[in-house]
């Protein structure tokens, strides 16, 4: 009845959706309070209050037919001008309008630009752990996913294992810095040693590699932490964003793609991808939301927010026994598992109302990952079941 490429995405649905939708229906039974749900990467922080005002201007100001009409499949000039001119201030970049292509966030832009790149049979890698999506997005365009094992001692990318995994047949890298779900950043040592790699690799080629940087955690960094911006170290790279989690708009579906002029045949590369999201059926980015965003492109939702969660979730951990990775980004902890089968740990974990998602979805078993984007009281309140949960391993 249905395609053959569905049936193994129908078979091997979401484990971190299943899980929130696990924990939807346990709240309704125990009540919300007393179940601690760190599956999904929903941001609790509220959007901004120049996001609210800028929707309100937008419409009580702006002609309708603007507002809400079709525009360029690459979004609005002056949106992409006033993101462009973001990114230069902040990063030291030279980006102009044609540069950026507004998408259906994050996700719809690594699709539009892997629409863009692959050809059938073409290969992908990617480091583990890894978002789980990223197989089926590769998959879309019948490309194939090769995977990189995991550095299990910094899960910064396993370079040497990397090498390795390069061939012929390689057309694109994806890397995610800050990192899901590790919190982890990629340093400027490792993005310099991975562009070494990829350089040596296209010349073997005799063809272009595509260093795709999946970025919606960006402006998500603690105690510090600098962030690289990836198009200064390898030419060939498409940086997607989202503007999910730094303005906490999820479910508004809004970023961009930035395709820089140093891309080999960018302008052939642009065009193209400006017409990947028009035949994807995306046509453009929402207008509304563009709009909102060439007035918030500055604003930030706030961090801090998101910093106590971590030393409140991860201190506690440690202080319990667990083996955690002390996050530098994004809003996910990283935890070992104090047994070898981690999903027999994440189901002992639902006894105590915990919900985690197992690292074998990530393609690294043995961990699991806990979203902190909750609120600080459900992190205060996990702590006796947490506290019960380390007793059963007897951390």
């Amino acid at each position: 009845m249905i395609s053959e490429k569905m049936k193994p995405l129908v078979n091997n649905n979401s484990a971190i959706r299943a899980m929130f939708e696990e924990g939807a229906q346990m709240k309704a039974v125990y009540g919300a309070d007393q179940v601690y749900d760190f599956s999904l990467g929903n941001p609790n922080v509220p959007a901004p209050k120049e996001v609210k005002e800028a929707i309100y201007d937008i419409l009580e100001n702006e002609e309708s037919t603007y507002v809400h009409g079709y525009m360029s499949n690459a979004g609005f000039p002056s949106t992409r001008k006033a993101i462009a001119e973001s990114l230069n201030r902040r990063f030291g970049t030279s980006f102009g309008p044609d540069n950026i292509i507004m998408t259906v966030g994050a996700a719809s832009g690594l699709n539009v630009a892997l629409k863009t790149l692959l050809n059938p049979g073409d290969e992908v890698v990617t480091f583990a752990p890894y978002f789980v999506e990223y197989g089926s997005y590769v998959g879309n365009y019948d490309g194939k996913l090769v995977v990189v094992p995991a550095d299990t001692k910094t899960f910064q990318p396993n370079l040497e294992a990397f090498s390795e995994k390069l061939s012929e047949k390689t057309r694109a890298v994806i890397i995610n810095t800050p990192h899901n779900p590790t919190g982890v950043i990629y340093s400027e040592e490792t993005l310099k040693k991975l562009a070494a790699i990829l350089e040596e690799q296209q010349k073997k080629n005799g063809s272009p590699i595509f260093l795709l940087s999946d970025e919606p955690y960006r402006e998500l960094a603690y105690d510090g932490a600098v962030v690289p911006y990836v198009t200064k170290y390898y030419n060939n790279t498409i940086v997607g964003y989202s503007y999910s989690k730094s303005l906490s708009l999820p479910g508004e579906r809004i970023g961009y793609l930035v395709i820089p002029d140093e891309l080999e045949d960018s302008e052939t590369v642009i065009t193209a991808a400006t017409i990947a999201t028009r035949v994807s059926g995306a046509v453009n980015a929402p207008s509304l939301m563009q709009l909102v965003i060439e007035r918030c492109v500055d604003a930030q939702c706030d961090v801090g927010y998101y910093e106590r969660n971590r030393n409140a979730l991860y201190n506690g951990l440690k202080e319990l026994g667990f083996e955690c990775i002390k996050p530098q980004g994004a809003f996910y902890l990283w935890v070992k598992s104090p047994v070898e089968d981690e999903k027999a740990f994440v189901a002992k974990g639902k006894e105590y109302h915990i919900l985690m998602v197992p690292g074998s979805s990530f393609a690294c078993p043995g961990y699991v990952r806990l979203a902190y984007c909750v609120s600080y009281e459900t992190i205060l309140n996990s702590m006796p079941a947490f506290k019960a949960l380390a007793e059963e391993y007897k951390l």
